[in-house]
């Protein structure tokens, strides 16, 4: 089968157009095609008066030799099937734990289980559908459950958010494509294989949660939930290095293993706390700070779209900004949610935090996106945990200034931009839940991080017209964009100083949105399945360290 790419036609194409473009590109009649299928469905917006589709095709052909030597542009189609490392046909003598069940350890207790190896997955939270009612518990009663919130239980972060299955990472194997068809098998819509920015909302997600965890029983897994895990069991080996045996519960049970992937997210900050207590190799790391801006989602469309605004196969368009301010710092849109809702995201009592959540639709009516700054471990010093203390800071400040409820301080553009606290809102209706308090936002920001987003948001509207325009709604703060600190591993994915812990995904700092965080559990039960089996390393330079970038959403 051959893959041809860059096909592109009009938005509003014939179905006839399509196979008379993939002939005219083999140099065959239409007639003479065997069977195709879309491989990939993007769209060209540069020119908004002249919106095109950009399709790849996977395409059978009677003689596939000859045609690829006759036309050298030409190439086979890619093998996407995931192969194993280990598939095991009686059960381990030591059987895996996966701590957390976000995107990451979903994954990573999906492969472990196809594999053979039964894992153990805790997770301090609850099963995805009580989860739900606890969350809005916060956003319809100011009721926060500290251990069962849009951070913490069965999906993860992921689960209330926008759902993006795309991300900018490497993927020389196509593990992407392994996250996607797992997904698909467990219910979400066969479009997020071809679509080039796929995504399934908040209701969907939970419904590909409960698939998967049905797959992983299935296949001998075991999911506990309301287990914290306390402290792990650290031993020293007789070549004196650090040995895990195995984790403790917060109940005093314990849990003995040679292998287990620290998969807890970007908000598990006394599990941070436990680990560097523990001695496990700790750094801090960039992030950003920022808070949530809301437009009609209209505007943006039209902005985008011109006069093509709610084709149904553009859908609800997004947008990604970025500005390098005058101080220093970057300014950039950050996980944009067309036609979403701004949400509380907190784990933590009197803290305000904020993220993005739309489901599948992308029908309400505003858009909304982090507008972040970034900022680095100079901006905190005192350690690997002074970035969980900075993020609390501003949390707290957002918390007093929103009125102690769990109500979002909130201000419009125009009077960010001119520097006075706002006392009413405009005709954009901030979407957020339990509800705002109009004030003044520089009081739970940085001030370098005011000054440069008072510069970037009329460079922004330079690229969207009407994105400062000043009834906007801004509300803060947006702080857990990604982990504060990595929790540093070899390139066989092992934590640098105790043997047996495999960080793994955006809490460990090596991940960032929901398909990243799936590839790398992937990756890293591959390391797990071959250590508990004797395996050889798939990495040959498994002791370097493993330097390698989270994306940004």
């Amino acid at each position: 089968m051959l893959r041809l790419t860059e096909l592109i036609l009009p938005l509003d194409h014939d179905a006839d157009a399509m196979p008379a473009a993939i002939a005219a590109r083999l140099g065959c009649a239409p007639e003479a095609l065997g069977h195709w299928t879309i491989a990939r469905r993007g769209y060209d917006a540069r020119r908004r008066e002249a919106i095109r589709l950009v399709y790849s095709i996977d395409v059978e052909v009677p003689d596939e030799a000859a045609l690829l030597a006759a036309r050298p542009g030409l190439a086979t189609t890619p093998d996407t099937t995931w192969r194993p490392p280990v598939c095991l046909t009686a059960p381990p003598a030591t059987r895996p734990v996966v701590i957390g069940c976000g995107p990451c350890g979903v994954m990573a207790g999906l492969a472990l289980a196809e594999m053979g190896l039964r894992p153990i997955i805790l997770e301090r939270g609850r099963i995805v559908r009580e989860r739900t009612r606890d969350t809005w518990g916060l956003w319809r009663r100011s009721v926060l459950t500290p251990e069962s919130n849009v951070q913490f239980g069965e999906g993860g972060a992921g689960t209330f958010s926008d759902g993006k299955l795309y991300s900018g990472i490497k993927d020389p194997r196509h593990l992407g494509r392994k996250v996607l068809t797992a997904f698909v098998a467990a219910g979400a819509p066969e479009e997020i294989l071809f679509i080039s920015k796929p995504h399934i909302g908040t209701f969907r997600l939970v419904t590909v949660v409960e698939g998967i965890r049905a797959r992983i029983e299935a296949l001998g897994g075991e999911y506990r939930f309301g287990a914290r895990v306390e402290d792990l069991l650290v031993d020293t080996a007789a070549d004196g290095a650090r040995v895990l045996r195995g984790v403790q519960l917060a109940g005093g049970e314990r849990i003995m293993t040679e292998a287990v992937i620290l998969a807890v997210g970007h908000s598990a900050r006394d599990t941070f706390e436990m680990l560097h207590g523990r001695g496990v190799f700790l750094e801090p790391k960039p992030f950003s700070i920022g808070v949530r801006i809301e437009h009609p989602q209209a505007l943006i469309d039209r902005a985008r779209f011109g006069r093509f605004a709610g084709h149904p196969l553009l859908g609800a368009a997004d947008y990604k900004l970025v500005h390098h301010a005058a101080n220093g710092r970057s300014v950039y849109s950050f996980c944009m949610c067309p036609g979403g809702r701004v949400v509380a995201a907190t784990s933590e009592p009197d803290c305000v935090v904020t993220n993005g959540m739309s489901q599948y639709s992308r029908a309400e009516f505003n858009a909304n996106a982090g507008i972040v700054v970034g900022i680095d471990p100079r901006d905190y010093p005192g350690g690997p945990l002074a970035g969980i203390d900075f993020q609390r800071r501003w949390e707290r400040a957002a918390f007093t200034a929103g009125g102690e409820s769990y109500a979002a301080p909130c201000q419009t553009v125009g009077d960010f931009l001119a520097g006075r606290a706002s006392t009413a809102l405009g005709a954009v209706t901030p979407s957020y839940k339990p509800g705002v308090t109009p004030t003044d936002l520089a009081r739970c920001l940085p001030d370098y991080a005011v000054a440069a987003m008072r510069e970037a948001l009329p460079a922004f509207e330079r690229r969207i017209p009407g994105f400062a325009r000043p009834d906007a709604v801004m509300t803060g703060v947006e702080t857990r964009t990604s982990s504060p600190l990595r929790i540093t591993r070899n390139r066989g994915f092992e934590s640098l100083n105790t043997r047996g812990l495999f960080p793994a995904g955006e809490g460990a700092g090596y991940a960032g949105g929901i398909l990243s965080a799936g590839v790398d559990g992937i990756r890293v039960a591959e390391a797990v399945a071959l250590r508990l089996t004797g395996g050889v390393p798939l990495d040959p330079r498994a002791a370097e360290v493993d330097r390698s970038e989270a994306p940004a959403m």
